[in-house]
């Protein structure tokens, strides 16, 4: 790869990190929150590294000194025959001078943090991925739920109750959650779905609930819903339906970190 091609990969490399992180919140689809100072400190690191390389392309290249050609006797002795043999044959047809066409696509990643960002992880995913196994808790790690109506809940805390906590603290009571909307598989219903990760969005596992009693908003809609839950085997067993029977929904702007299975934002 020319220098030229490797500063201006570097600057653009650089730019679109320092984009997403300081500028924007963009590399929230990707990554986890506190992720962001290295991500900084890397686009910085880049753009110094171009800035450096592109300065140094202007330093004029020295010249090639007369004394280094070779002289008439060294012209015709054995190396000039074994030259004609070995090296000019070897050379023929292959010019090293210029990257291979294909290196350019090492751009597009980088302007894409620029000029179009991928979206994130969403309905898409969540559709075709199995709900996130819920941590299995002992009876007495379950805390008296308080009095509010509606209760805020994280999906996650809601699945827990459900199949989980043979008190049956759950049953009637109404409870709030936020998530984005994402379509049975077979066209009939829809979720109620967050999406987690660990690190990066690589990882990113889902949770899901059931919802019932209401037609099914767009994929990837962010809503707040309000209900109670949907009756469907015992309750406090792994038999329990992880459903919700929908009262009120109410569509959100997404939150800004999406990639976590939060209690939804105060009502207004």
């Amino acid at each position: 790869m020319k220098r030229p091609l490797q500063a201006l990969l570097l600057l653009v490399s650089g730019l679109g990190l320092l984009h997403a992180t300081v500028f924007t919140d963009l590399y929230l689809r990707y990554v986890k929150e506190g992720m962001r100072p290295l991500l900084i400190v890397s686009g910085a690191v880049l753009l110094l590294l171009g800035t450096a390389e592109a300065w140094s392309l202007r330093k004029p290249t020295t010249p090639t000194p007369n004394n280094a050609q070779a002289t008439p006797d060294e012209d015709h002795g054995h190396d000039h025959g074994h030259d004609h043999g070995h090296d000019h044959g070897h050379d023929h047809g292959h010019d090293h001078s210029t990257p291979p066409r294909i290196a350019w696509l090492l751009l597009l990643p980088a302007l894409s943090l620029l000029f179009y960002a991928p979206p994130a992880i969403g309905a898409y995913s969540a559709s075709r991925e199995a709900p996130k196994a819920v941590a299995v808790k002992d009876q007495d790690e379950f805390d008296p739920l308080p009095a509010t109506s509606p209760l805020p809940m994280t999906l996650t805390d809601f699945t827990s109750r459900v199949q989980q906590d043979r008190a049956k603290a759950i049953e009637g009571r109404v409870v709030r959650m936020t998530g984005f909307a994402t379509p049975d598989g077979s066209g009939d219903g829809w979720y109620l779905t967050r999406s987690i990760f660990s690190c990066c969005a690589a990882d990113t596992q889902f949770v899901k609930v059931r919802a019932h009693g209401t037609p099914a908003p767009s994929a990837d809609t962010w809503v707040t819903v309000t209900g109670t839950w949907h009756v469907g085997g015992t309750l406090g067993t792994n038999s329990a339906d992880v459903a919700l029977d929908v009262r009120t929904i109410e569509k959100i702007t997404r939150p800004t970190n999406g990639y976590t299975d939060a209690l939804p934002p105060l009502a207004e």
